[in-house]
């Protein structure tokens, strides 16, 4: 398994994104979330929304469909 970021967002879109992407069975990673909060910088630090190579086009087509 290779993971591919499929996106950046603030802290709380990339959960929103996250679970839609389970929604619709595609797993997916949360990456940087904590260092936004550690550091205090949370609106600065983008947080990366990850998932499998394999599932990189169906989680982009359910991304550019939503908005």
């Amino acid at each position: 398994m290779a993971l591919v970021e499929v996106g950046r967002f603030d802290r709380q879109l990339a959960y929103i994104v996250q679970g839609r992407l389970e929604d619709e069975g595609i797993p997916s990673f949360v990456f940087d979330a904590g260092t936004s909060i550690a550091d205090g910088s949370y609106l600065l630090i983008p947080v990366r929304v990850m998932v499998d190579d394999e599932d990189v086009e169906a989680a982009r087509a359910i991304l550019d469909a939503a908005g």
